[in-house]
């Protein structure tokens, strides 16, 4: 018997998916979360063999969570699930050890089969998916332009970040006018989105 946590925001889907998947002879859903934050807290209640896990989540998102739970419950594997196939966040999956990365459109029989590979120890990736970020370039900044956009992400300000990583306020603010100038950004909150989705920072 495969035991399963399932974590999904939207009520409906997330019911239905349940329901799905119950039907199955060999699982048990043993938890179902509609935010984030009690993820990893439920999982180590439960210990289920695979989490399945909304990748935008309320609280903690899905990939946050999927890395907490491979440090304090490796035996519980995570299968993603997204509606939107970003590259980045197929980076950042592999980053997690998420052993599956499934988009929310794909047909039901196919999640079936995903969830029992992931459960079997094997890895999963969505073709799309693996096809769109095997396309996506290699990032152009610089691995300081990339610090100081992921630490302007996190809200730091210039001065802070100039602290933090030892550098002048004005290197800082080059450093922040080159990562805009090569994403070809509008702005910086612009180039942190871009560079985000892309999986760059």
């Amino acid at each position: 018997m495969i035991r399963v946590l399932v974590a999904e925001d939207m009520r409906i889907l997330r019911e239905a998916l349940v329901g799905l998947l119950e039907l199955e002879d060999d699982i048990e859903v043993v938890a179902e979360l509609e935010t984030g934050d009690a993820i990893v807290e439920t999982a180590l209640r439960h210990r289920p063999d695979v989490a399945i896990l909304d990748i935008e989540l309320p609280g903690l998102d899905g990939l946050t969570a999927a890395a907490r739970l491979r440090e304090l419950l490796p035996s519980c594997r995570t299968l993603i699930l997204t509606g939107v196939g970003r590259p980045g966040h197929l980076r950042r999956a592999g980053g997690a050890n998420v052993a599956g990365f499934m988009l929310k459109d794909s047909p039901l029989r196919q999640l079936i089969e995903a969830l029992h590979k992931v459960a079997a120890g094997e890895r999963v990736i969505d073709p799309q998916l693996a096809y769109a970020a095997l396309d996506m370039p290699a990032s152009p900044l610089s691995e300081r332009e990339a610090d100081v956009l992921r630490l302007t992400a996190s809200g730091s300000e210039p001065r802070e970040i100039a602290a933090e990583l030892s550098l002048s306020y004005g290197t800082v603010r080059n450093y922040l006018a080159s990562a805009v100038t090569k994403l070809d950004a509008r702005n910086r909150v612009d180039a942190i989105r871009m560079a985000t989705e892309a999986g760059w920072l």
